[in-house]
């Protein structure tokens, strides 16, 4: 392919030789080279600070952000996260307390329950809520602290004997007024 490129330019020699670039070829070609040789712009130090500023801020508020929305649903402390053991324990009494207020709200749907016992129950629920945070407070500030646990320990078995207590009453109650009615027929 070498040779035929070859003599193909031999061949055509003069017809390469007798013709002239356009009219201001050459300057043309000066200007363009001159445009190519200049110097690129310098980078602005001002621009590039702010736009550090800018990425170290959306850095920061993304940040805040996660710690806002996701570290605390992460970092809830509770008894049973302390130990498989105590986290036993804690199901029992969790799962006691709450199958003594599916009782209770299955005697408030027949009727056994009064505005007063409803009000009673509401108030010594919110003093157990209470007292509840204060616990999940000192141990999350405390969490191998023995009186933090025998403490939380001791919240649970009250609210377990109090509700078992209440309940306990009321089906009493129903059972007497059973009593009573079928005395009456």
């Amino acid at each position: 392919m070498n040779d035929e490129l070859e003599r193909l330019i031999l061949n055509n020699r003069p017809s390469f030789q007798d013709e002239e670039p356009m009219e201001g070829h050459l300057e043309r070609f000066e200007a363009r080279l001159r445009k190519a040789s200049k110097p690129s712009p310098k980078f602005n130090s001002g621009l590039i600070l702010k736009i550090a500023a800018i990425v170290v801020f959306a850095l920061l508020a993304l940040n805040q952000a996660r710690i806002y929305f996701f570290s605390e649903k992460h970092e809830t402390l509770s008894l049973g996260s302390i130990s498989p053991e105590y986290r036993e324990v804690e199901f029992y009494y969790t799962n006691s307390i709450q199958s003594g207020m599916n009782q209770w709200n299955q005697l408030k749907k027949e009727g056994m329950i009064s505005k007063s016992d409803e009000v009673m129950m509401q108030k010594e629920q919110a003093e157990f809520d209470e007292m509840y945070q204060k616990l999940l407070v000192d141990l999350k500030a405390n969490p191998d602290d023995e009186r933090v646990i025998n403490a939380m320990l001791d919240y649970y078995q009250a609210r377990m004997n109090v509700m078992a207590l209440v309940i306990n009453k009321l089906k009493e109650v129903k059972q007497s007024k059973n009593k009573s009615h079928e005395i009456k027929i």
